[in-house]
């Protein structure tokens, strides 16, 4: 069920059917009063950011499949997937252990614990928690789930846009922030049925889909950036090349300086409180990174936000 290298439109047609009534349906806002410019408000989905219509998607073709063991489910995560894996096994009364680095923000241990998660903190970066992950499933038989790298994870994403186009079939343009590529993966591979123009957007210092798209294959990068928490992926997965590869996508690296502004942006003028992830994608529009054209109608995901109000340093304080 899992092995697949690329996704088709019809998974994301069958991701939606599965999480339909599970997940919260997008929340679209007008951010310019001619319609040229929108907010998908994601953030407001289960967990605090996307990665709920992944888990579901995962979790219900498993069961569907009679392929989920005794010993649950179990994943590694900077910490949002984590959440959204424990959040849907709670949903089905699953055992559910998540490994995360010894670095990962406190809000997302609290929201972890809370989801009746087993969490296990290893080491200080998501391959330390990745390789303990990996032990423990071959040890003990449990599901190993991934934060972006599966197919059912990303086609669980995809339902994102397709939701998108469903409230704007004129779209010409969605922007999306990227880190190891599952929401990308799936949003591209909708976005490429639709017509609709991918532009992806990563921090300078966490570019692996950019590498990757420059190299022709999956290639190491640094990770060293504000937004690495839920960004910080060392590689792209193939998945989000082959999607790139059937879809018309321009990559863009914007800088930390210019997601903590647009973080702040959607704070001090919008009263939205989203994590640096989360405003990556707006960096490119608040930057001047990506200028749209006349007439070009374009919608930003954002796409999470766990985080606190007590983070936000901005000048309204």
């Amino acid at each position: 069920m899992d092995t697949i290298d690329h996704l088709d439109y019809d998974d994301i047609e069958a991701a939606a059917r599965r999480i339909h009534g599970h997940t919260r349906p997008i929340a679209l806002a007008p951010a310019e009063s001619d319609g040229s410019l929108w907010l998908a408000m994601e953030f407001l989905q289960h967990t605090g950011t996307f990665k709920a219509r992944g888990a579901a998607n995962f979790l219900s073709a498993h069961l569907e499949e009679h392929t989920l063991p005794e010993a649950g489910v179990t994943i590694a995560s900077g910490g949002n997937a984590g959440l959204a894996c424990a959040w849907a096994a709670r949903r089905h009364d699953i055992t559910a252990t998540v490994f995360v680095p010894a670095t990962a923000p406190a809000v997302k241990v609290a929201r972890l614990i809370s989801y009746g998660a087993r969490v296990k903190q290893i080491g200080d970066s998501y391959a330390d928690a990745a390789a303990a992950c990996a032990q423990f499933a071959a040890e003990t038989g449990a599901l190993q789930s991934h934060a972006y790298d599966n197919p059912l994870i990303a086609a669980g994403a995809g339902t994102l846009m397709q939701e998108i186009h469903a409230h704007l079939p004129s779209l010409d343009t969605v922007l999306v922030a990227v880190g190891g590529g599952g929401l990308y993966a799936g949003i591209a591979t909708a976005a490429a049925y639709y017509g609709v123009r991918v532009v992806a957007v990563e921090p300078e210092n966490c570019c692996a889909l950019h590498a990757g798209l420059e190299a022709g294959h999956p290639v190491p990068v640094p990770v060293n950036s504000i937004a690495a928490d839920s960004l910080g992926a060392r590689t792209v997965t193939p998945l989000a090349l082959t999607a790139a590869a059937g879809c018309d996508t321009c990559s863009l690296l914007v800088s930390d300086d210019a997601i903590t502004a647009a973080r702040a942006h959607l704070w001090d003028d919008r009263r939205l409180a989203v994590e640096h992830g989360g405003a990556t994608a707006l960096a490119a529009l608040t930057s001047g990174t990506y200028i749209p054209e006349p007439g070009e109608t374009v919608c930003v995901i954002l796409c999470g936000a766990n985080t606190t109000l007590a983070d936000l340093d901005t000048p309204e304080g």
